[in-house]
């Protein structure tokens, strides 16, 4: 019984600090990610310029539309150099995203009479080491369409400047690789003739994403692709879910290591009580009672097992939850100091499911058998 109730805590927790991961993962691409993604299936750049996109911005679980151009370019101050990706957006775009409640650094500011601006991550601050109070601008750099003149940098590449405002800090993925300007300054630097790379919705609170995303991708058609944030970073969230299985099935392996006490105790108690089943089926007792006897003892061992296990596990993350105890090795350098812990139902009564189902089979086995061949010796 305690085997597996420390070995049902252990699903609780493992699965519960799963889940806290993911939903932090979540919540801090939620705070860059759109609700939705449109980009074209073949191709880079396209044109808003249509009654398509007209009637998308009308739509009324649309809240908010931001057209953005999205593009790697070559960041320079003073000697120091770093790759980056520029994404310019349009001014919904602080409305739609929760980016200025990830300044870490200055604030969120894109544009101020006719000055250019950026918002920098974390680590491109870092690889460039700048500060917020720098005189000079960055140097941008991207290369120039069509054939250049290759004797000068100028000649091969188009040059823009712009001076940082602010640092965010989301996830290492993005601190290392995003660059926040205007959308004016990418569609000069780039030369997009007006185009964009991506179309980002934001959508209206209680609206169901599925339906809007199917009547989205309808109108539009097949030219281009509708991503929800799921969608953006499907190979993350599904190598997550593929972690947190693979910890279910390695740890109800544990279980059903525990679960061979069960059988081995069940058969001791079998043998040891022979005289007690003679004295059973002489008061009238059937197999069938006999075994069922022995059959809810074993159940018994998993149920209250399992039920103590899956109370301590959860009293251990409300815990946790609250007071953080277990904390992050390094925590200092992290958004959280301490594991994040989250308690799905779904999961708690797939463990307790799990639990009784492997507890009954590891009785069933000795109550089935092996009072079986007892009883049968009795016969004879």
């Amino acid at each position: 019984m305690v085997g597996l109730a420390i070995g049902t805590m252990g699903l609780v927790i493992g699965l519960s600090g799963f889940n806290g991961f993911d939903s932090l993962i979540k919540s801090l691409f939620s705070s860059f990610d759109p609700d939705l993604k449109i980009t074209v299936a073949e191709g880079k750049y396209f044109s808003t310029n249509s009654e398509v996109f007209n009637d998308l911005k009308k739509m009324p679980d649309v809240a908010f539309y931001s057209e953005s151009v999205e593009d790697n370019a070559l960041l320079r101050y003073d000697d120091r150099e770093v790759l980056a990706t520029i994404k310019g957006v349009s001014e919904d775009f602080k409305m739609m995203s929760g980016l200025d409640t990830m300044i870490v650094s200055g604030q969120f500011k894109l544009q101020e009479d006719s000055i250019n601006y950026a918002i920098l991550g974390q680590g491109i601050s870092y690889y460039l080491s700048i500060g917020l109070k720098a005189v000079n601008p960055i140097s941008v750099y991207v290369p120039r369409k069509g054939r250049g003149s290759a004797t000068t940098l100028e000649g091969n590449f188009n040059q823009g400047q712009i001076y940082p405002s602010g640092v965010f800090q989301i996830q290492q993925d993005l601190d290392t690789k995003y660059v926040i300007v205007p959308l004016k300054f990418t569609s000069q630097l780039f030369d997009t003739g007006g185009k964009v790379t991506s179309v980002e919705l934001k959508l209206k609170d209680g609206v169901k994403e599925k339906n809007v995303q199917k009547k989205i991708a309808f109108l539009l058609g097949k030219d281009y692709v509708v991503k929800n944030k799921f969608q953006q970073h499907d190979y993350l969230y599904k190598t997550m879910q593929g972690e947190k299985f693979a910890t279910y099935l390695i740890l109800i392996l544990i279980l059903i290591i525990a679960s061979f006490n069960i059988i081995g105790s069940l058969t001791m108690l079998i043998i040891d009580k022979k005289e007690d089943i003679d004295i059973l089926r002489s008061m009238g007792a059937s197999n069938r009672l006999i075994r069922h006897i022995f059959l809810f003892e074993g159940w018994s061992i998993s149920i209250i097992g399992s039920i103590v296990g899956v109370i301590a596990g959860v009293i251990l993350c409300k815990a946790q939850m609250s007071y953080g105890f277990v904390k992050l090795q390094g925590g200092n350098s992290f958004i959280i100091d301490a594991y994040p812990i989250k308690i799905v139902p779904l999961d708690i009564a797939l463990i307790l499911v799990s639990v009784m189902l492997i507890g009954f089979l590891a009785s069933w086995f000795p109550a089935k058998f092996i009072s079986s061949n007892l009883l049968n010796e009795d016969l004879h």
